[in-house]
């Protein structure tokens, strides 16, 4: 089995992946910034391999890609303990061997890489990985594999949060897309106001970025938010929410 270990700005992922059935399974989460993390990491973890009875030595192979580096030597150091082996840690050097490829790979994110390597090795064509994180990201890729470009914008919690820390009588709410567009009460507003907001940005930005490059994509999103926004369906050629893990598994193995 292999084990994916996903470190975003929210959340730590960790996934395996079975080998024999060909698919992601048993999934769990830690809080990236929680200050227990290096006692969650040593408590849960190994708790839940005991629940779903796997064994630290089913895991053959442990990827790591991470845009926290204060996490990695806990990481990496639970990963030696637990399994006897060092994680494959993803880094900038590790887009040589990949079917896509960039101009700045000491700028672009790890998590990011993963996405368009994944993406572009199924499709082979021309390609736009929306990710809905902490970061709302827009990847292009041409059908020659090479990324001419990436936009951030603040995620939907981050925008949610935003509100709730820099306003002093608005909540924080729940990431609910409301039947209106016109909120009937302060929750509501806030719901409406990001949700479908939201929802025109990411139109608007493939628009623009389709009339500016003049080329017809394949829209892939990804990312635990992505489904949300119900209003995208139409938009989005494919949600896949295991993208980043499909690509972390593919660098990781390329490497190795």
């Amino acid at each position: 089995m292999f084990l994916a270990i996903d470190a975003g700005n929210s959340n730590v992922v960790f996934a395996i992946y079975d080998e024999e059935k060909g698919q992601w399974k048993n999934h769990f989460r830690l809080e990236t910034h929680s200050a227990k993390f290096s006692a969650q990491l040593a408590k849960k973890a190994p708790l839940y391999f005991l629940e779903h009875g796997i064994s630290p030595q089913d895991i053959l192979q442990v990827g790591l890609s991470s845009v926290v580096p204060e996490l990695n030597p806990q990481l990496i150091e639970f990963c030696q303990n637990f399994f006897g082996t060092e994680p494959y840690l993803i880094t900038p050097k590790s887009f040589a061997k990949l079917p896509v490829k960039t101009l700045r790979p000491d700028e672009i994110g790890t998590d990011l890489m993963c996405n368009a390597a994944a993406a572009y090795t199924a499709k082979q064509t021309d390609l736009i990985v929306v990710d809905f994180g902490t970061a709302l990201t827009f990847t292009v890729i041409n059908k020659n594999g090479e990324i001419i470009g990436v936009n951030i914008v603040p995620g939907l919690k981050t925008a949610i949060k935003s509100l709730f820390l820099n306003t002093s009588k608005l909540p924080e709410v729940e990431l609910k897309l409301p039947e209106s567009a016109l909120g009937k009460n302060t929750i509501q507003a806030i719901q409406a106001g990001v949700l479908y907001g939201y929802t025109g940005l990411v139109k608007g930005m493939l628009e623009s970025i389709a009339l500016e490059t003049k080329i017809d994509y394949t829209v892939i999103a990804t990312g635990g938010l992505a489904s949300i926004l119900t209003p995208l369906k139409s938009v989005f050629d494919e949600i896949d929410p295991n993208l980043t893990l499909t690509g972390l598994r593919l660098i990781t193995q390329v490497n190795n």
